[in-house]
């Protein structure tokens, strides 16, 4: 009777189960692609909600247009005054268009009703979120109301405040949450490279005995490692990328909350990462291995 012959593929150096480790990594790189779009969609939103604080600076009634012209220019040149496009956020309201608004909301004619239009013209001015801090405000609004022809300026004042207060908080949280999902992706990345390499550590003691250089038998499993962590962030932005436009056909808008920059900014983070905890993890993991003695190998 014939003798069965059982051929096994011999190991190679530097390789080691491919599907598992870029599963792995893609799935770590996955949810941190996922919790920095939640970032990001925060941060934007939370500026969005700033960027919409406005100031309305009520005029004296009987001014000119040229003094209401001047007035508006003064403002526009403020550095503390939005300015999108080189076009500052500086809104003129008409008491005209105040009456005609209030009766669009309303029904109620008071011009009529009275006989005279008590309302005033209103400058309405978007103040830059970086001037929301602090007394800030309150030093803006009492140099608005220096201004000559200005009869009075406003703002919530506790809008402002509570809004303040709710982005410390949130970016606290969120901070702490980003620190913490880092170290858990890194430990998964490198926890997943050490176990692929367990495999491996007597292939790297047989190249050590034969005199191979630490050079020589470090170099296929960087190359694999680093190959691995692009493969998988490149798989990450991929998943996230499908998942962005999934979510923003079922929710309108999603995406506007989302600069281009950001996205590009955020793939090139989630590659990078993903290469250079590979990278590390297999760097260590194999001066670990090639410094243990026999004994501990076993």
């Amino acid at each position: 009777m014939a003798k069965e012959k059982k051929f096994r593929k011999k190991k190679k150096l530097g390789s080691y189960p491919f599907v598992s480790v870029v599963f792995s990594i893609t799935l770590a790189l996955f949810v941190m692609g996922l919790f920095g779009l939640l970032l990001m969609m925060t941060k934007n939103l939370t500026t969005i909600v700033q960027e919409n604080v406005e100031m309305q600076v009520f005029l004296n009634k009987n001014l000119s247009q040229n003094e209401i012209t001047k007035i508006i220019k003064t403002l526009s040149s403020k550095d503390y005054v939005i300015k999108k496009e080189s076009v500052a956020q500086v809104a003129h309201i008409t008491k005209e268009e105040a009456a005609k608004e209030f009766y669009e909301e309303t029904g109620e004619d008071f011009v009529e009703f009275l006989g005279d239009n008590p309302l005033r013209d209103v400058i309405v001015i978007k103040i830059n979120p970086d001037f929301h801090e602090g007394q800030n405000l309150v030093e803006i609004k009492k140099e608005i109301g220096f201004i000559r022809g200005v009869y009075e300026v406003t703002y919530i004042e506790s809008l402002v405040n509570s809004i303040q207060q709710n982005v410390k908080k949130v970016s606290f949280v969120l901070i702490g949450f980003s620190v913490i999902l880092l170290i858990v992706v890194v430990i998964l990345i490198n926890n997943t490279i050490k176990l692929a390499l367990f495999s491996q550590r007597f292939l790297i003691r047989s190249m050590q005995l034969v005199g191979a250089t630490t050079h020589f038998i470090r170099k296929p499993f960087l190359f694999r490692a680093s190959l691995f962590g692009f493969v998988s962030g490149l798989i990450a932005v991929g998943l996230l990328s499908s998942l962005l436009r999934f979510m923003n056909t079922e929710v309108d808008g999603l995406l506007d909350l989302l600069r281009n920059e950001q996205l590009l900014v955020l793939g090139v983070a989630i590659v990078l990462v993903g290469i250079f905890v590979g990278f590390i993890s297999t760097f260590a993991a194999i001066r670990k291995y090639m410094k243990m003695s026999l004994d501990e190998l076993y």
